[in-house]
């Protein structure tokens, strides 16, 4: 039977391939089932070895390349199909978008897929039962997760690297690397495995033993970071003048659009009511992104006294709000830091806004055909330009909204002295789903690489204060209603995310050594 389905070139080339990509989603949150990429990278280099193998009899009928990119990207679709289909749920707001719906569980995956059919296709031709070719198969889908974050504005989501968000100890290398070159040793940790199926000689068990004791002292190396931070952040945390108080607020209000002016007045007293201000203790209060949905700031405006009898001198409170710019017609997606008289103290314009969902593509020629991006309002917003730190007691606070966590280069493009990164978003787009779970996991990542502190407000998402290690000290859990507070110390951080130097010599490394070994 098995011999059989070998001989099948439907079951090789697409049922396995999408089932494991399928599987692969139960490896990222909130199932952290991390085990699982240990078993579906190896079966999918074994089975492009397979083919590879094979290529002269039954993988001859249809043309051999097309085989090995059709294995990745039928891999592909089942890995975006299970991991992305929550964004299906941000269509089902209004009724004109629901006819979307299969259109973007489908044509999403078909998409995203193509990356890992390239990835497949550069190494597949290339592959035998060795340690080189588990480099250049590595070194293949690092590279093409690299180019999916880049391309047409990019999309980082579920690289490989953020199955590990469950294990602070096993990312603290982060830091040290950068992101991209972290995903491309992941890819390669993954690959252990297939070592033991290899051929028993002296080589592959050398080679599997280092991968042990990488994996080892890669975990040991992670705790004493973090235990050294726990004794540096309790010096820190004595000293008061550099200590800042931050109260994150997830209210867990449905997303509404056409609210009347009663129903943002009452939001507007709820925010007011879980925010609890001490009048005399000096706080910035975060709120969430969305929750004025279809309101401008100057709409806010005229319930300055509702601020004025909640808050006192010493508070300050972020939140997301759509502004706009008269002089040239644009709206923005905006975090604002305000004071008690509602007077903006700090504006950021949001700068990775989302296809289709805060900004329409061919805008002028979809239009003709009613089409607009799916957030309220209809026409799309305008890019931010600037990323400008907040400097607030102190403290220079890295602003990010929404989907901008999921972005490395936002934070190696910013100066390495932030002390604090501050995310807003609205997750109620993604519902009852595995979307919330995964958006947070991103934020733990982005801390760690930039050695800070991240603040998180997310309504109907996990909103939460992670430290500089990626641990998480309090969170409220998606749909929950309430409040965090945390004095949040100033770290001298001199460490930086890594820029994708360190990331190309690597694959430029890898790529190096397989060639060589092959001559």
């Amino acid at each position: 039977m098995f011999k059989k389905a070998f001989n099948n070139r439907v079951v090789i080339i697409f049922i396995v391939p999408f089932f494991l990509g399928c599987l692969s989603v139960f490896s990222f949150q909130p199932f952290n089932y991390i085990f699982l990429n240990f078993i579906i990278l190896p079966i999918i280099f074994l089975l492009l070895s397979y083919v590879n193998k094979r290529s002269k009899n039954i993988y001859r009928k249809k043309p051999y390349l097309i085989n090995l990119f059709l294995i990745g990207y039928s891999f592909g679709i089942g890995f975006f199909l299970a991991g992305t289909h929550w964004i299906s749920y941000s269509l089902t707001f209004e009724d004109s978008f629901k006819y979307l719906i299969p259109f973007s569980i489908v044509l999403i995956p078909m998409f995203l897929g193509l990356f890992y059919g390239l990835a497949t296709l550069l190494s597949g031709s290339f592959l035998k039962n060795n340690i080189s070719s588990v480099l250049i198969f590595s070194a293949s889908f690092g590279f093409c997760d690299f180019l999916r974050s880049k391309l047409l504005s990019g999309f980082p989501w579920n690289l490989w690297a953020y199955s590990w968000s469950a294990f602070p100890e096993a990312i603290q290398i982060l830091n040290v690397v950068g992101f991209f070159s972290f995903n491309l040793i992941v890819v390669t940790v993954f690959c252990i495995p297939l070592l033991l199926v290899f051929k028993n000689n002296s080589r592959n068990q050398v080679a599997f033993i280092l991968g042990i004791i990488f994996l080892f002292f890669n975990y040991i190396y992670g705790s004493i970071v973090i235990n050294q931070n726990e004794i540096n952040l309790n010096i820190l945390k004595k000293n008061e003048d550099k200590i800042i108080n931050v109260k994150i607020i997830s209210p867990n209000f449905s997303l509404k659009y056409n609210l009347s002016i009663y129903e943002f007045e009452n939001a507007l007293e709820k925010l007011l009511k879980y925010s609890e201000p001490n009048p005399d203790k000096e706080t910035v209060f975060v709120w969430p992104e969305g929750v004025f949905t279809g309101y401008n700031f100057s709409d806010l405006v005229k319930f300055k006294d509702l601020f004025q009898k909640t808050f006192t001198n010493k508070h300050k409170i972020i939140f997301g709000i759509n502004t706009s710019s008269k002089e040239k017609n644009k709206n923005f997606n905006s975090l604002l830091l305000v004071n008690r008289d509602l007077e903006i103290l700090h504006k950021y314009n949001k700068r990775k806004l989302v296809p289709f969902g805060e900004f329409l593509p061919l805008e002028n020629f979809l239009n003709h055909y009613g089409l607009k991006k799916i957030t309220h309002g209809f026409e799309s917003f305008s890019k931010g330009k600037l990323n400008n730190y907040i400097e607030l007691k102190n403290f220079k606070i890295l602003p990010l909204i929404c989907y901008e966590i999921i972005f490395p280069e936002l934070l190696q493009k910013s100066s390495p002295s932030s002390d604090l990164i501050i995310n807003i978003s609205e997750d109620a787009w993604f519902g009852n789903s595995i979307g919330p779970y995964q958006h947070f996991a991103k934020a733990i990542f982005r801390a760690v690489e930039n050695n800070t502190y991240l603040a998180r407000s997310a309504n109907k998402g996990i909103s939460a204060v992670v430290n500089n290690k990626g641990q998480i000290i309090k969170s409220l859990r998606p749909n929950e209603a309430g409040s965090i507070e945390v004095n949040i110390p100033q770290i001298d951080n001199k460490k930086s995310s890594k820029n994708d130097l360190i990331f190309f010599t690597l694959l430029f490394t890898y790529t190096l050594i397989f060639f060589y070994i092959k001559k």
